[in-house]
């Protein structure tokens, strides 16, 4: 079993949630590459036993946490190691409140990464967020632990870390609004009646980022960027009537940031999550990663459009879910994971995506949640009506398949 060569007493701990993700995958390659600046203390993994165990022997951490399912697996192969094996929603909170840690990378994908990231939240702790989802569902709830617990949240998504790093040395009060660029997904230019039609290998079939199965489908659907529009509203303190999306098709201008002498600052860079993470876990150091170097030349032309909101309802839907008090966004989102969920499994249509949003939001309470046990409740009640609208789908196609029969 190897462990992390580390030549400086400054090296960073880490504890990363979700490290066999593409996040912490790539979180894990930095380490690799600056040995002497990042020390893996922690590690929440999922449901890849190969990887979890190459991952464990390489990195050595104080405490490993898997999917209930794995367990005695992992605990049996990991015997003797001195590595601390937990499971499930809790273990993956003590990995998150590991205090050997400075830094915790939040990546576990959707509104399963709340609570682990809500318990490392501690005074003196950087939270490297790439889960968005602990805003959209917590917002106003989660900012305000941040702030009394004296930690500092810094943004990893690549359209957030753009923005963040254009306003350094810049003044809030001066920004105008803040524009998200969209790729666009894999069926930019469709309509909505080419959408009812589409596959769910079409679906996962991204132009330009490699991404795993829920995320890449948020972003054919756009809801990606409702998302993304929503985090911003809670990390930045912009309402949403200035935040904007434009798509761009080739990813290189990150997110933009128009000041209001009519400036408008930019960060720019081959799309790449690497330069995004190091920059967070480094605490805004530029290190070198491995990412090649941006050819304005080559790239050529950079085009912009205007989102297609009749077809793609994803991001009308986001701002509305905001410009309201209330568990709006929370509703979208909880909506949006048993809607992606049902659709990979092929229980309903790309269209009927859209559809559960729309009926989900409507149901949405004005109250909002004051703490982590009233979120999770909200959240519950807002899954179970997702899968009543699901099952009611189900039937409904149900029914018009066998009356179109002969």
């Amino acid at each position: 079993m190897t462990t992390n060569t580390v030549t400086s007493s400054k090296a960073t701990g880490l504890s990363i949630l979700g490290s066999t993700g593409s996040i912490g995958r790539s979180a894990l390659d930095i380490v690799r590459a600056h040995p002497d600046r990042f020390r893996v203390r922690g590690l929440a993994c999922g449901k890849n036993l190969d990887l979890i165990l190459l991952q464990a022997r390489e990195f050595c951490p104080e405490i490993l946490s898997v999917d209930e399912s794995l367990y005695e697996k992992v605990s049996a192969s990991l015997s003797g190691s001195g590595i601390r094996v937990v499971a499930g929603e809790e273990g993956a909170c003590e990995v998150a409140s590991l205090q050997s840690a400075e830094v915790l990378l939040s990546a576990i994908v959707g509104e399963a990464g709340l609570s682990p990231t809500w318990e490392g939240i501690f005074p003196g702790r950087t939270v490297a967020l790439a889960n968005k989802e602990t805003l959209v569902v917590g917002g106003q709830t989660v900012i305000d632990r941040v702030s009394e617990r004296g930690a500092r949240l810094v943004p990893v998504d690549s359209e957030h870390s753009a923005i963040y790093q254009a306003m350094a040395g810049h003044r809030w009060s001066d920004v105008r609004r803040l524009i998200l660029t969209a790729s666009g997904g894999p069926f930019f230019g469709k309509n909505r009646k080419d959408l009812e039609r589409v596959t769910r290998d079409q679906a996962l079939n991204h132009p330009t980022w490699k991404m795993g199965p829920k995320i890449t489908i948020d972003s054919a659907t756009l809801l990606n960027k409702g998302l993304e529009m929503i985090e911003a509203r809670w990390l930045f303190d912009i309402p949403a009537d200035r935040i904007e999306v434009v798509v761009h098709r080739q990813s290189i201008i990150h997110s933009l940031v128009e000041l209001r002498d009519a400036s408008v600052l930019a960060q720019m860079g081959v799309p790449d999550m690497k330069g995004p993470i190091a920059y967070a876990l480094s605490g805004e150091e530029r290190l070198p990663v491995g990412v090649p170097f941006l050819d304005l030349v080559a790239t050529g032309q950079l085009t912009f459009f205007a989102p297609d909101h009749e077809t793609f309802p994803a991001i009308r839907l986001a701002a509305r879910s905001i410009s309201r008090p209330g568990q709006g966004a929370l509703y979208l989102n909880m909506a949006n994971e048993v809607a992606v969920a049902a659709f990979l499994a092929g229980r309903i249509s790309f269209t009927d995506i859209f559809d559960l949003w729309e009926r989900v939001l409507e149901e949405a309470p004005e109250r909002i949640p004051g703490s982590l046990a009233e979120i999770r409740e909200a959240v519950a009640r807002a899954t179970s009506l997702a899968k009543e609208a699901v099952s009611r789908m189900e039937e409904s196609h149900a029914t018009a398949l066998a009356a179109s029969r002969p």
